[in-house]
């Protein structure tokens, strides 16, 4: 494009355009310098794999790192299982918080990088935007089918943000097929943007029931350093205004018992710090999240909009009671027997989940039974399978 002249992007919208145009002129001119060549070269052969199995290139721009360890683990958890099954993965990723906007354009060389060196199968994004977006672009310059999971956010931005509509649009009119973690998001979708329910799967993360399994809370309130009179309520997530985080102080103060331990990092932190009866704790991998829920007695999540819970799950695979919002995907697994629903925006409806919560059994049979249908290596088998129908309608 003569005369096309960038500063660094300023938005995801800004960098999914360089991107963009960036790589549409750089296949244009040929990857390898000036010759002219195709993206991905009829001479290349890419390295076999065993019948059944799929190579899949993953596109998110959320992955765990030592730096941030509980970024995207739910993602690295899919990709993991997909990997047990025997499938071949190999990764774009963005693997840490905050930085340059320009990171967006690393991702889409790195995606495109990919598919040239490995000629994926089937190329599987996680967010609609950006990484959909970008795995969009990469998808039409390769030819390789495109399978992409929305999970929430992406969802709640069209329409909130400058031109994430139309990107969105774009990404949903390129993939062969979509991936909606909650019926809740499957609504929002077809709401939203008009998507025919039919190209939609609910298909969410999955629990890992092994590594999320009930234990005795005893030795491991000892090992954390838990003191003092319980019930012990527990919180994991961001601490930012949708995880409605302030309301669950407020309610955990009004009902005046027990200890709330707070996981998680955001903007509000400083509004929590020194709240009586409150620990905060900040990020903790996800691999050691399972000996915190085995501390508590009930894990809480009110928040405004959830559009799936994963750590609802997580907590109700370790026999835990929960106190999660009406609002989103929880209603779609949360049973009376082991959680309660409460209206994230009566603080009054919260202290009254907590106290109903803490009165549940615990441990939690219940909980346990339903985090069961929801066994990541079900759920790994049903992506596995959309996959393998993508890659075959290639």
């Amino acid at each position: 494009m003569p005369g096309f002249h960038w500063a660094s992007p300023s938005t995801p919208l800004d960098a999914y355009l360089y991107v963009t145009h960036t790589i549409a002129n750089e296949s244009e001119r040929g990857l390898a310098g000036g010759t002219a060549q195709p993206a991905i070269s009829s001479s290349e052969v890419a390295e076999p794999t065993p019948p059944g199995s799929v190579r899949v290139l993953i596109v998110s721009q959320m992955w765990p790192s030592p730096r941030d360890p509980d970024l995207g683990a739910f993602v690295a958890q899919m990709a993991g299982e997909l990997e047990r099954r025997g499938h071949r993965i190999e990764r774009a990723t963005i693997d840490r918080r905050g930085g340059s906007k320009l990171k967006y354009a690393r991702l889409g060389w790195a995606a495109l990088g990919s598919t040239v060196r490995h000629r994926p199968d089937v190329i599987y994004a996680h967010f609609l935007v950006p990484a959909g977006a970008l795995a969009a672009v990469v998808s039409g310059i390769a030819r390789v089918p495109l399978v992409v999971t929305a999970h929430g956010t992406d969802v709640r931005n069209v329409g909130r943000i400058r031109g994430v509509r139309a990107l969105t649009r774009a990404t949903l009119r390129r993939a062969d097929r979509v991936v909606a973690v909650s019926d809740f998001l499957r609504r929002e979708l077809t709401a939203r943007l008009s998507l025919p329910a039919r190209k939609i799967e609910v298909i969410d993360c999955g629990v890992d029931l092994e590594r999320f399994r009930g234990r005795e809370p005893e030795g491991t309130r000892e090992k954390l350093g838990l003191e003092g009179e319980g019930p012990f309520f527990l919180f994991v997530g961001t601490l930012d205004r949708r995880k409605n985080v302030l309301a669950l102080v407020d309610a955990f103060e009004r009902l005046g018992a027990g200890q709330l331990i707070v996981i998680g990092d955001g903007p509000l932190r400083a509004r929590i710090e020194g709240r009586a009866g409150v620990r905060l704790v900040g990020r903790v991998a996800h691999g050691r999240i399972p000996e915190w829920i085995a501390a508590c007695d009930v894990l809480c999540q009110p928040s405004l909009e959830e559009p799936f819970g994963q750590a609802i799950l997580e907590a109700m695979a370790c026999e835990r009671p929960v106190v999660a919002t009406s609002v989103g995907g929880p209603p779609e697994f949360v049973t009376p027997e082991s959680g309660v629903l409460v209206d994230p925006r009566s603080v009054d409806s919260i202290r009254a989940g907590l106290e109903r919560a803490a009165a549940l059994p615990s441990p939690n049979a219940a909980a346990r039974r339903v985090a069961a249908r929801h066994d990541v290596r079900i759920q790994g088998e049903r992506v596995a399978e959309l996959l393998r129908r993508a890659s075959a309608s290639g």
